[in-house]
């Protein structure tokens, strides 16, 4: 995938900004259950919060949401506090709910 613009990561953080999290990161930390869950609500959302409970220092949490990222092929939209937003594409053009700004679509899927 490739990497966000600036103006594409603050356009997702706008829409992201009435989404409630749907992951947490316990003091486990990312386990394979966590990255399951991340994939999973990717391929559902396209557009996730994920919130740290147990992580205090921040940038023990960039290298967490780094590694998340890495691991589900998404990416970083932003990083506040303890909230992290992440967005995949659907591969699937008639299941994408987000339209990046920068990104063509075909004129027929662009009424959805």
């Amino acid at each position: 995938m490739q990497p966000l613009t600036s103006s594409q990561a603050k356009y997702l953080r706008g829409l992201a900004h009435a989404l409630s999290p749907v992951v947490f990161v316990g003091h486990k930390g990312i386990t394979p259950a966590v990255l399951d869950s991340v994939r999973e609500a990717l391929a559902t959302h396209e557009l996730i919060k994920l919130r740290f409970i147990d992580f205090k220092d921040r940038h023990l949490k960039a290298g967490l949401a780094a590694e998340i990222e890495e691991q589900t092929d998404s990416r970083l939209a932003g990083q506040t506090g303890h909230t992290a937003i992440f967005y995949r594409r659907h591969p699937d053009p008639e299941k994408r709910r987000v339209s990046l700004p920068g990104h063509s679509r075909p004129s027929a899927a662009s009424t959805g």
